[in-house]
């Protein structure tokens, strides 16, 4: 077993003097022996060569480690450098490229697919671009054919494209995983953008992203880099061929290390959390989370809730689901001839999990998601606050001038018109005085916790017990005051 450790100082790991200290490890030190187990009995029980797993948290890979070996003749050590197959995983840059493509206007996900790829013009009548994107295009699931068809020629596509095949299901009705329609996706991206698929990916996200380790050509991977793939058969591990790129590589062909492919890790996250502003920053990224797709449900993976359902969407090239111990989440797997891979985000908390395998469909699902219950549990998937607003930042220092006036109405043209006839001023200051009275003097320093860009929750420790505040805004030009709502617990 080898061990590769990168930790940032918040969340660094013991120094052998500290190991040696009674204080309790707490943090990432105090979930990695667990994390570190999960991986290790997963490799041993899948008869996996080797692997690396890493952690992303606030943008940064705060832990990553390898076990095995990335080739079975040399027994070179896998290494944050190796470079593996991700397979399925690469989905999600064809999905981010699609939905940059629309947000720049240059196609909508409504449009006929047959728009973008004429040859599906006839058969594929009524399948939507959006449809492609969230599986529900009406094609038949493809796995494992789809991953021997990787190798497809530009016209050997073009020609597959215009025979068509018949259809599982109505198109938009349905949830079937199809690698075909993400091949078709990749086209689209080629034909839309004006310069091969792959290129387009290179320069569009992985150059500037910094991902100079990863590509779609297996060929151009160094021997001293390449993490070869491996089949369990007959009790023993045969090498799989090695499949040059083609026209499938939009479903499954990128090729990439620990450390590229957490660069991409952290810019999934940086989506989160939103500015409440229309059009804001990362909004592509979110896109890949939220809507179309049809709901549907699945065993969570791991120990940890062995009874649980997910329900999820496949959204843009990650499915988006809430699970019942970790709440909302991103995930995918990949499996590939000789590869297995995982990825899961917790986009709330700012952190990410990824594993690849070299072994035949070996995806590393369950230690991932036991990895994200330990990282749970050591108190390191908190939801990042939401930054106060100027403009709940501005109405709860009047709320707070409001109380120590002891009148709703001290302030005129802070109030929205429905505060005085949901309330009387009268009464306000009734209320204001009963409050008073049953707690005295309060301290009301204490800061707004906003839900939202435009409402918020706040608690003042009084000298006799507390009070519960929410302040909600409207809808207005100018904030104003819609409601408040205070109380005694």
């Amino acid at each position: 077993m080898r061990f590769l450790t990168m930790a940032i100082a918040a969340l660094a790991l013991s120094t052998p003097a500290a190991a040696q200290s009674s204080a309790p490890a707490t943090g990432l030190e105090a979930a990695l022996p667990e994390i570190r187990k999960g991986f290790a009995d997963w490799q041993l029980d899948n008869r996996v060569p080797g692997l690396v797993w890493g952690i992303v948290k606030d943008g940064k890979l705060i832990h990553v480690e390898a076990l095995g070996v990335q080739d079975l003749e040399t027994k070179r050590p896998v290494t944050a450098d190796s470079a593996f197959r991700i397979a399925s995983m690469s989905k999600a840059f064809t999905a981010y490229e699609i939905l940059q493509l629309e947000a720049q206007g240059k196609l909508s996900l409504s449009d006929p697919a047959a728009k973008y790829v004429p040859e599906l013009k006839g058969w594929a009548a009524g399948i939507t671009v959006g449809d492609l994107l969230h599986h529900t295009a009406g094609f038949v699931t493809d796995d494992p054919w789809g991953d021997r068809q990787q190798v497809r020629t530009p016209a050997e596509f073009t020609a597959m494209l215009k025979a068509g095949f018949p259809l599982q299901s109505a198109p938009g009705s349905a949830y079937e995983y199809s690698n075909f329609g993400y091949a078709t996706l990749g086209r689209i991206v080629t034909n839309v953008s004006g310069r091969p698929y792959q290129q387009q990916i290179g320069e569009t996200v992985m150059k500037p992203l910094g991902m100079a380790s990863t590509t779609y050509d297996v060929f151009k991977v160094p021997d001293a880099r390449l993490a070869r793939g491996y089949r369990w058969e007959n009790g023993k591990w045969s090498p799989e061929p090695m499949m040059k790129d083609g026209e499938f590589g939009a479903m499954g062909g990128v090729v990439t290390t620990a450390n590229d492919y957490a660069k991409w890790v952290a810019h999934l996250l940086s989506g989160w959390p939103a500015e409440a502003k229309a059009a804001g920053p990362n909004g592509v990224i979110r896109a890949m989370r939220y809507g179309g797709g049809i709901p549907h449900a699945r065993t969570r993976p791991g120990k940890d809730a062995p009874d649980c359902r997910i329900g999820f969407i496949y959204a843009g090239g990650l499915v988006s689901g809430t699970d019942c111990l970790l709440g909302p989440v991103l995930f995918h797997s990949g499996g590939y001839p000789g590869y297995g891979s995982h990825m899961l985000l917790l986009p709330e908390a700012g952190v990410g999990l990824f594993a690849f395998a070299n072994r035949t469909y070996a995806a590393p699902l369950p230690p991932v998601w036991d990895a994200a219950g330990a990282l749970q549990r050591a108190g390191l998937l908190a939801k990042r606050p939401t930054p106060v607003s100027p403009q709940l930042a501005a109405s709860y220092a009047v709320a707070q001038r409001l109380w120590a006036a002891g009148r709703i109405d001290a302030e005129p043209g802070v109030l929205a018109e429905n505060m005085l006839m949901d309330r009387s001023a009268e009464n306000w200051a009734a209320e204001f005085a009963r409050l008073k009275g049953e707690s005295g003097d309060c301290d009301t320093s204490a800061p707004i916790v906003p839900t939202g860009a435009m409402s918020g929750t706040f608690q003042w420790r009084c000298a006799v017990g507390r009070i519960n505040g929410q302040l909600l805004l409207a809808p207005t030009p100018t904030p104003q005051i819609q409601a408040l709502r205070l109380s005694r617990p």
